[in-house]
């Protein structure tokens, strides 16, 4: 018996569409985008969720094959999302664990997939993965991708709520230009098991004896996720914080993680296995032994969720440091996720450090800052240093950056601040509906606006270019990157004097301005060219403060 035949995608640039996606001759899906159908059972089971598992194996017209896992939807239901890479003609068939059951196993059928033909660019390029330089993102067919993060973090309970809450955040997040939403999967951190905080409208994702995951809370997130994508945001889905691992244990965590990848994986997300990996509960009273379990649980979860992932999308997991030293072989990983610190100008060290520390080690992965000062917190962290951290790590290499706001990652209300966390201190009362108009977020989105004028992909770093140059004894002097030949951009830190471009190419002719990273104004310097050593004198800044400067081959 099989029902709810139907696919979903974007048409345009907002809103989600269900349409009947089955005909007399098969099922007919669009490329790139999620079709769904369910399986109901008539054989009755006591536990459905643990007794039984159901995969799709779906062929393409070349023979090539996805394993598919399908998730449990409630009582005798599994369904199955899929989204086919191509237009074209597939097949498919079931596997079901109970092999005896002919609602379930060797079912057959045909799908046929339209091209996308709608403006939503996670349809029309596809997915995001890892470029093949293993320095920055791209979609399927190749066309870069640039990651401006957010933090949400408890982006699925209820206390921001749906519809409206949720869509007021995500249309100023797609104003100003982030691409990624950050957002766990339930298992929250900052709160004890089955904390109230943590609910959503129809409770938790798990029972509270850990026997069975609650189909109804996913359903409720399913509504959130899709929506993000929709609107042209991937969903960079974290699977729990670190912590839950010891107290699911392996086996329960694979379940968690194998329904995540079952009702997600067909949409265009980016797969984070655990918040803080390797940070035990706070209140652990074995904090040693729960970091070892979790470095090796967390690399073994890495390699499970790689091999039942059909699409291949890739994998992080956020640090209280490295992704890479949170897992003991780092070939689960396809990009380093940094945490440096909320502490204001005095994360900045750690920061530069780290991203440009993480960019020579093997394997080759792109690096990029997945938490840091968030703006607001301990009343500090505001609009500047969010500038100088998004400047000084993307001229330093970083392949995208992740901002967040305190009031945003645990949503704080006014009429219902979030509270203490479990060491029994607040982090602040600022509401999310305040913290998502302050304006350091506003001002990073300028700063990808300005990137994105460039090939902002082939930027290299290039300390050398400018003098003087940041230094581990100095990280406030100027940071820069470029293309040889073609572009210069560099980051002024305030205060300080003017300084001096290097190793310009003779033959090239370069027109100059200056950008305020505040406002986004520009101010022509107009054409410039090297001296016989290949240096320019920049001119004084108009205003004494942070700002860019631009050289472009004329």
């Amino acid at each position: 018996m099989t029902t709810r035949r139907s696919f979903l995608c974007a048409t345009g640039a907002g809103a989600l569409a269900w349409r009947p996606a089955v005909g007399a001759d098969g099922r007919y899906a669009v490329q790139n985008c999620a079709a769904e159908w369910t399986y109901v059972s008539g054989k009755q089971y006591r536990d459905p969720f643990n007794e039984v598992s159901l995969d799709v194996i779906i062929q393409d017209s070349a023979g090539r094959e996805q394993r598919v896992p399908a998730f449990w939807a409630g009582e005798n239901t599994w369904s199955v999302r899929y989204a086919a890479p191509a237009a074209g003609k597939y097949k498919y068939r079931t596997v079901c664990s109970d092999s005896a059951n002919r609602d379930l196993h060797d079912r057959n059928g045909d799908l046929t997939v339209a091209p996308y033909t709608g403006e939503n660019p996670l349809y029309r390029h596809g997915p995001v993965r890892v470029a093949p330089d293993h320095r920055h993102f791209e979609h399927a067919d190749g066309t870069p991708f640039f990651w401006l993060g957010d933090t949400w973090w408890m982006g699925l309970c209820q206390r921001l709520r749906w519809p409206g809450e949720f869509r007021v955040l995500a249309a100023d997040r797609v104003r100003k230009g982030f691409t990624v939403v950050q957002i766990v999967a339930g298992l929250y951190p900052d709160m004890p098991q089955f904390d109230p905080r943590g609910a959503n409208e129809a409770g938790y994702p798990w029972e509270k004896d850990y026997a069975r995951i609650n189909p109804a809370y996913f359903d409720m997130a399913d509504l959130r996720i899709q929506y993000l994508v929709a609107q042209g945001i991937v969903p960079c889905v974290v699977g729990a914080w670190g912590y839950y691992l010891p107290l699911l244990g392996l086996d329960r965590m694979k379940q968690h993680w194998r329904n995540l990848v079952a009702r997600w994986g067909a949409y265009p997300v980016v797969w984070c296995l655990a918040g803080e990996g390797t940070m035990p509960y706070y209140l652990s009273a074995s904090k040693e032994k729960d970091h070892a379990l979790q470095k090796s649980g967390w690399t073994e979860l890495g390699a499970y969720v790689r091999g039942i992932d059909a699409f291949h999308h890739p994998v992080t997991i956020h640090p209280s440091d490295t992704a890479r030293d949170s897992v003991e072989d780092q070939s689960v990983l396809d990009f380093d996720m940094l945490q440096t610190g909320h502490s204001d100008r005095a994360s900045i060290p750690n920061t530069v450090k780290r991203v440009t520390g993480s960019l020579p080690r093997a394997p080759k992965m792109p690096v990029l800052v997945g938490e840091v000062c968030y703006e607001g917190i301990m009343e500090a962290s505001r609009q500047e240093l969010q500038r100088f951290m998004f400047w000084a790590c993307m001229l330093s290499g970083a392949a995208g950056h992740t901002y967040g706001a305190n009031g945003i990652w645990q949503l704080n209300t006014a009429e219902q601040p979030y509270g203490p966390s479990p060491h029994g201190r607040s982090w602040g009362d600022t509401p999310w509906d305040v913290a998502y108009q302050l304006p350091g977020s506003r001002q990073l989105g300028l700063a990808k606006g300005l990137l994105g004028r460039f090939a902002w992909w082939r930027l290299e770093p290039h300390p050398e270019w400018v003098e003087p140059h940041w230094t581990d004894s100095d990280f406030m002097r100027p940071y820069a990157a470029g293309i040889p030949g073609e572009l210069r951009i560099i980051f002024l830190p305030a205060p300080g004097g003017p300084a001096k471009v290097k190793q310009l190419e003779s033959a090239v002719q370069w027109r100059a301005f200056f950008a305020d990273p505040a406002t986004g104004k520009e101010h022509g310097i107009g054409t410039v060219k090297a001296d016989a050593n290949g240096d320019w004198q920049m001119p004084d800044s108009p205003v004494i403060q942070d700002w860019i400067c631009v050289l472009e081959r004329a």
